[in-house]
Parts: C-alpha cells; structure tokens; sequence
C-alpha cells in the first residue's frame, strides 16, 4: 500500500539526471491527430513515450519503464474489473485520453468516468531477491491497482506521485497488471468535489480539457527488502550543511545512514546518522539562485548493524535560504539574505498534442527554457503539478517556483467537511513530494476564493502548510482582493492582488506585497490557435507584435515604480503561453511562435531585476514646520517650474525673481503638522489662509478646511527621501504609495503603474520627487 512518506528525492547530476535510458522498446498506438502540432509531437511516439528516468529527486540504477501501448476500456458505470481478458481500445501511456497523443482522443464530454488500463510485463531475472516497486508519477483521479487479479493497493488523489510493493503478487513469468480510474472531473458524480485546477467537461474560455487517467510516467524498480523510500534535504546557510532526514521501508533495526556531499563526483562533506534529521557539512557552500543554480550531489547508503551496504540513492541539493526580512523599512523576500525581484508568468502545463502531458521531456523544459530567455527569474505554476523532471529542469535552470495547491472547483460550491480534509491531505502530499527541490521558494494554497470553504479553514489551512515546511513562504490566497474570494486571510507570508490589466498591488506592511496575475494582453496568430468552444479571450487585445511589445513594456516599468512606490516584491505575468481558448501568451499554444519582441521583454524584464538591487531607502524626512516652503520641481530640463495654485487647481509654473506677487504667493505654502496624522504634514496656501493642498480623485488643488475627516486625510502628505534617491517625495497618507506628481503641467496623485495620461510610469520618480526650496513669498 501507499507509504505514509512519499517515494521520491534524489539525483546524480553526474549522470545527467535523466538520461538513464529504460531497457526495452514499448509500441505506441498510433496517436490521433492534434488540433495544434508542437515541435515534439512527432517524436513523442518514437519509441518509449517519455523513456526518461522520472524521479530525478532519488536515482537507483535499476528500473523498467512501463509507458506505451495498454489496453483499454471505459465505462460509464462503475464496472468490476476483467482478468485475463484483452480489453477493446488501445491507449498510451502515458498520455490523458483526451489527448492525443494517447490515440483515444475522446471528448471532453464524455461520461465514461471509469477507465480500465490493462498491460503485462515481466521482471528482470536480475531482480531475483529484491523486492518489486510499482510507481505511478500521477493518475487523475481514483486509482485501484491489481496485479495478477491480486489488488495490491489504491490512490485518491490527482497531483501526486504513489507507489506499491507488488512483489507478493508477482508470478515469475509474465505478469498482469491492470488499473481502474475514476475521473469525475467536474461532474459533482457520486457528490465528488476533487481538486481539479483548470479541468472542466464543458471547456471555454479560461477552462481546460481534462486529462483523466494515468498522465505521468508508470515504472518499476527493484529494492532491497530494508530499503530507502525518501529523502528530505534542507540547506542550512548558517552553518553551510545540508540538513537530511532520510525515510525507510522495511526493518531497519539497528540500521545506519551514511550522507556523502558530492561536488560533481568529488566528496565534499560527509555525516553519518539515523533516522531523525542530521546535518552533512558543505564546506564553502556555493550558493544556488537564478543567476548561478549549482547543484550538488548526495549519495546516500543505508548499511545494516556490521557497516554493509544494504541501499544506496543518489540525490542532488541546492545550497540556498528563502526568508523575509526589512530592507530599507520595507519587507521583502530574500534569497540568501539578498532582496531580488521576483518576476515570472503564470505557467498553467498544458498541451494541445498532450494536454497535461507534455509530449517529450524536451518540451516539458522548453517552457521554463523560455522563461529565462524572456529574462524572467520565477515561474508560477497555477493550480497544476507537474511531474518531478519539471521540477529538476527548474533546479537546473535556475528558475524559482511558486507551486501552487491545484484547487476544487471554481464555482461558487462550498467543500464539506470530507472534500476540505481531502483537499488538505493531497496538499500535504504535494509539499512532501516536492520539498527538496531548491526552485520551490513559495506555496500557494488559494486561488481567487476557488474552492473556499470558510475565512477560518483558509486560515487553519495556511498556517497548516506553514508549519509542514517552514524553509518556504507561504502565500494563503492569491488575489484575496477578486472574485470570490471570502476576503484577505491576513496570515502567510504573502499579501497578493490580482489586477487586470493592472499592475497595482497592496502597500507591504507586514507581509510581502505581491501582484499575483496581472496583464493578459491578447493577439492573435492565425494558424496557431485552437478553442474548443470556438471563441478566444484575453484582457485586452492588441493589433500586432510591436503594439504588443510596446504595451508589456510600459506594465513593466509600471511594475518598477510599484516597487519602489509601493514595496512591490513580486510580479506574475499572465502568461508564458497561450491556452485553448486564451490567447495572452508570450507564445502560441503550439509553442511555434514567440509573438513579442523577446530581446525588449527580456531587457525590460532585467532592468526590473537590476533596479531591485539597489533601491533608495525612502526614510521618513523632516519639514521645518510652521515655516513658508515652495516646493521646486527636480524633473531635468524643468527645474525653473514650482507648484502654485490657480483658481483652486495645482500647477507647475515657471517662478523668478521677476514673476509677479501673486504668482509668487501662488506657489508659496505653510508647512502645518498633519491634518490627520502630525506626524506628517500639510501645505496651507499663504494667500490663502485656512486652504491646504489635498487631492481629490486624482487631481490636486486647494481646499478649505471643513474640518470634516476627508479633508483632513485628503490634504495629509507624508514627507520621505526622494523616490530618485534625493530630495523629498510626498506620500499620500490615506493612499499610501501614491505620491505628489506633476504631468504636464498639472499636479496629480500617483503611484506610476500606468493607466491615466497622468499616471504614466515614464518620469514618474523624478516628476514625484521635490526640493523643499527658500519661499517666493516670504
């Protein structure tokens, strides 16, 4: 039966991880025609579908691939299972059976939930004395397993990797293996609630196929009866070890453990332990990140009480540290101590030709290739996990990864208490599967109110996966502020928005601010496109691959200035690729065309990256209170102009010795304490007496005192250090990261992200940035 441990961790970069070839050939029924074809989808049946080795995370050098060509049968009612009896169709595996490339191809309608998979195989003569492992990457949904009409175990659960002992099972000839599913998919049969992401029967819009069945790579392995099941690895940069926790199957009385650090195949550090958690020390440990993703190699053996070997694995590790801390006041994420921007693209996995699955695994690393060509640092993978070679190209490439947990439904259908629990177990599964991977830095656990069942469970369920792997951050509820959602949890790490088109973003307080999703800009490419419900959606559409381009660029520069404005830490990008019926992707879904300019994205994208390194502190700064100031443009090439206020409206105006009284007395203010807050400030018109600077929708004019509580917060600003590094800026104190502008003359409140002419990113630091000069009025 499934362990309570997951089976999975580990690999030997020095073999390349993955490159271990399976033994045998496997046929593959011939695939049916896909409405889009990707650059792989020729090769993706050559042979063994997928034939590389698929937990990289822990390496043995025994195993037998079981993808390719099984039988087949679905039914609409929950049949019993057929032994010894070839079943009618034909599918591959391991492809879902709306893909296809599974050769079945069927409807994303169709109501044969139960699907039968039939194959045999027969074991290794080299095996002889080992215990047999059946591992399955990934069965959507409901998995019961029979080997020679025997049940060996069952599954519940879409997103995670399981694995059986068979070997009583066995015959020691040619064995049977045969595999029920229940998929309900969104159905609601039987009262079903599962976790399913994006997946829908009735696919439109921003809704998928779904893939039911078997959809990631089926396997055996031989191992000792007392045997290593997983690994846990965590990086300790205090102290440069890797701390490991090494799981076990079998008897292990009297057993130990022996963890080597390898750098390439040069051992570095070496401890030996039990079976609680012990540290491995790594010398002048090389840090991992995206600029630089080394990855070392664990070799770890089990030996009984004499010191033999009994099982060895091969692992990798990154040496690197995600925390939060202050930087310059505000609060941020840091890698290895250092605050570095996080941006990245909504990455949703899915496949015209494979649907869930990609074809090859050279297209499952061709999207977080594509990634760091586009000059991103982070990918978010939404509501779906992907199989654990993804997990490795991400360590390798150098990408970090926030994983979100794949939601229930997204309509507005609340979980009783055995669907939420379930939900909670499979999360919990997810974490335990993909906790030594050193890409993953965050955990997502909501997703725009999908699925919610309570304020009070979002909070438990947060806190939950916090306390199960404390090494990463933890966003409760992405984009809180939309849609369904029940509201902002308050809890976590994270505090996340989703704007469209945006960008903005919450204040950073406590917690990191972040912009979740935001963009979604559309354009089509002819040829390249596929909807199963025939139409095509996207936030906002563009005419060509120029505008397109242009229009990515400005967000991002509206994302620089949220960061500086704002505290902004991260930013996801909706999406690296376009969907069935979506088309805002940097590519097509076909992943044939990259429809921007990608030497512009990725410029914009590293600037963004660059200016993260050194930002200005925006300290609070002290005003000479009750003392006449004008307040002095520091824009290059208007430096002449002040503000001054003209029939109640503020302006910048050019301001000398020879201007008149009144434009002199225009642009001259008394400095006051704070209306609403002393320990900031407000700016009292000198000819004028009783009138302050407030904003009011956006624009900035002077008011009369009213004394009512609008007022007063309207016309308090907060003095800081420059938004350029020098000078002042005037924060608005009820619109925190809005700042005093000028634009064309006028004066305005702004936050830089874009939208209004007034409000646009170009400038905006220097136009929100003043001298607090000698009074033209004195």
């Amino acid at each position: 039966m499934k362990p309570s441990r997951r089976t999975s961790v580990v690999a030997l970069l020095a073999l390349a991880v993955g490159l271990l070839a399976a033994p045998g050939t496997a046929q593959a029924a011939p695939a049916k025609p896909p409405p889009l074809t990707t650059p792989w989808t020729a090769q993706a049946l050559n042979g063994t579908p997928l034939p590389e080795y698929p937990r990289p995370q822990m390496t043995r050098p025994d195993w037998q691939n079981l993808n390719g060509e099984w039988q087949l049968r679905q039914s609409a009612t929950d049949d019993a299972p057929q032994f010894n009896t070839n079943l009618p169709e034909r599918v591959n595996v391991p492809f879902p059976v709306e893909s296809a490339l599974s050769g079945v191809m069927r409807a994303p309608g169709d109501n044969r939930n139960y699907l039968f998979y039939r194959r045999t195989f027969t074991v290794p003569p080299g095996w002889a004395g080992r215990r047999v492992q059946l591992n399955f990457g990934a069965v959507d949904y409901q998995t019961t397993v029979w080997v020679n009409g025997q049940q060996v175990g069952g599954h519940v659960g879409g997103y995670d990797a399981f694995t059986f002992d068979i070997t009583p099972a066995l015959n020691g000839g040619t064995n049977e293996l045969v595999v029920k599913v229940w998929d309900p998919s969104d159905t609601r049969q039987n009262g079903s609630l599962p976790p399913i992401g994006k997946q829908t029967k009735t696919p439109n819009g921003i809704f998928y196929t779904p893939s039911s069945g078997i959809w990631q790579t089926v396997w055996l392995e031989p191992t000792p009866a007392s045997s290593i099941s997983s690994v846990d690895l965590y990086p300790n940069l205090a102290n440069n070890t890797i701390r490991v926790r090494v799981f076990t199957r079998g008897s292990v009385s009297g057993h130990s453990v022996l963890a080597e650090a390898l750098n390439g195949s040069t051992v570095v550090g070496s401890a030996t332990g039990g079976f609680t958690e012990f540290a491995v020390p790594v010398p002048a440990a090389r840090r991992w990140s995206p600029d630089d993703p080394f990855l070392y190699n664990l070799q770890v053996t089990l030996r009984n009480a004499s010191g033999a070997l009994v099982d060895r694995t091969t692992h990798y590790f990154g040496m690197r540290e995600i925390t939060t801390g202050l930087v310059n006041g505000v609060r941020r994420p840091l890698l290895n101590g250092q605050f570095v921007f996080q941006t990245g693209t909504l990455d949703q996995g899915y496949w015209p030709d494979g649907v869930y699955t990609a074809p090859t695994d050279a297209a499952l690393a061709f999207d977080l290739q594509k990634h760091k060509d586009l000059g991103f640092n982070m990918v978010r993978k939404h509501i779906k996990v992907e199989p654990q070679r993804w997990f490795y190209h991400a360590d390798r490439l150098g990408l970090l990864v926030w994983q979100d947990v794949p939601s229930l439904t997204a309509q507005n259908v609340d979980p009783n208490a055995a669907q939420q629990a379930q939900l909670e177990a499979e999360a919990r599964e997810i974490v335990n599967e993909h906790r030594s991977s050193p890409a993953v830095v965050a955990y997502t656990v909501y997703n725009e109110g999908w699925g919610e069942r309570s304020l009070v469970d979002t909070q438990r369920f947060g806190n939950a996966v916090k306390a199960q792997d404390p090494t990463r951050l933890v966003n409760v509820h992405s984009g809180h502020n939309c849609c369904q959602s029940l509201g902002n949890p308050g809890n976590g790490d994270i505090d996340d928005w989703h704007v469209y088109l945006g960008p903005d973003a919450p204040v950073a307080s406590s917690r990191i601010s972040v912009l979740g999703e935001f963009g979604g800009l559309g354009l089509h490419t002819p040829g390249h496109e596929w909807s199963p419900s025939g139409g095509f959606f996207a936030y906002e559409w563009q005419a060509n691959a120029t505008a397109l381009t242009d229009r990515y660029v400005g967000l991002v520069a509206g994302v620089q200035n949220l960061m500086l404005g704002k505290g902004l830490s991260a930013a996801i990008y909706t999406e690296i690729t376009d969907l069935e019926g979506e088309l805002n992707g940097f590519v097509t879904y076909d992943r044939q065309v990259v429809k921007m300019d990608q030497a512009r994205v990725r410029a914009a994208n590293q600037a963004l990256i660059a200016a993260s390194r050194s930002l200005p502190a925006l300290a609070p700064t002290t005003l000479p209170v009750n003392q006449r100031r004008s307040l002095q443009v520091t824009t290059p090439g208007f430096t002449d102009r002040y503000l001054r206020h003209q029939n109640s409206l503020a302006y910048t105006e050019v301001v000398n010795a020879g201007s008149s009284a009144l434009l002199k007395s225009d642009a001259t203010y008394t400095i006051r304490p704070g209306l609403a807050d002393g320990s900031c400030y407000s700016f009292e018109s000198v000819n004028f007496p009783g009138q302050f600077l407030r904003h009011a929708n956006s624009r900035v004019q002077n008011s009369p005192n009213d004394g009512s509580a609008l007022l007063r917060a309207d016309a308090t600003w907060c003095a800081r250090t420059g938004l350029t590094g020098s000078g002042v800026s005037l924060e608005s104190w009820n619109f925190r990261g809005s700042y005093l502008r000028h634009y064309n003359s006028e004066v305005w409140l702004s936050n830089g992200a874009g939208g209004a002419a007034y409000n646009a990113p170009g400038l905006w630091t220097a136009d929100s940035t003043w001298n607090i000069a000698a009074p033209w009025a004195p």
